[in-house]
């Protein structure tokens, strides 16, 4: 299990950058409660150092939005903009093994909506990748992420952290559809649930 000390560590140093997959339950609507940060607040969620799991890591492209508008830590991936669909994440990976997982990006200061654009940008900077996968390795030697399990969001995501980062840092990397992709909740659980098993039966390796 985390330790509160660390859990406190992270949310000052990597907070704006990254999250955990942990959301509120859904209400009436899909993209109901899915900004409520009240979640990570260990006072009134107790159990939440029991669920946090730093040996599974999800990693996106990079940020959609500024996270320097962000009012409190964590709110990466609990996007309740209109067109946000961080939602279908929580639809997925709820009631699953891979609830509680940590999240970030692999390209970190960058906002844009257009991961082509991005992706253009890093094939003609590759000291750029570089740069960022560095930073990568420190923020998972940092959580105590010990050759997690990582899910790649999309195939960009998969395709910088299959070419460049050391494959003694991690156990299993697995490319999962992107949740901006444009198909319901359920169908999008179901895909990225038989991907994961695709690869392999993976069980965490909860940190002690």
């Amino acid at each position: 299990m985390l330790k509160s000390d660390k859990y406190k560590e992270i949310e000052k140093e990597y907070g704006y950058v990254c999250s955990w997959a942990i959301w509120e339950k859904a209400g009436d609507k899909p993209k109901s409660n899915i900004a409520d940060m009240s979640i990570f607040d260990i006072n009134k969620n107790p159990q939440l150092l029991e669920i946090l799991q730093p040996n599974i890591v999800m990693v996106a492209l990079n940020f959609a939005r500024d996270t320097a508008n962000f009012k409190e830590p964590f709110m990466n991936f609990h996007d309740s903009n209109s067109y946000g669909q961080d939602y279908k994440i929580r639809y997925a990976f709820e009631d699953t093994p891979y609830y509680g997982a940590y999240m970030t990006d692999i390209i970190k200061n960058y906002p844009e909506v257009d991961s082509n654009k991005v992706f253009q940008i890093l094939k003609k900077n590759p000291d750029k990748v570089k740069e960022n996968i560095d930073f990568f390795e420190k923020e998972l030697n940092f959580i105590c992420s010990e050759k997690p399990l990582i899910l790649a969001f999309g195939t960009q995501a998969f395709e910088i952290l299959e070419k460049n980062l050391d494959k003694s840092k991690y156990t299993k990397l697995v490319k999962i559809t992107h949740y901006s992709h444009q198909i319901g909740k359920e169908k999008y659980r179901k895909d990225v649930l038989a991907q994961i098993e695709e690869v392999s039966k993976y069980t965490p390796n909860k940190t002690e």
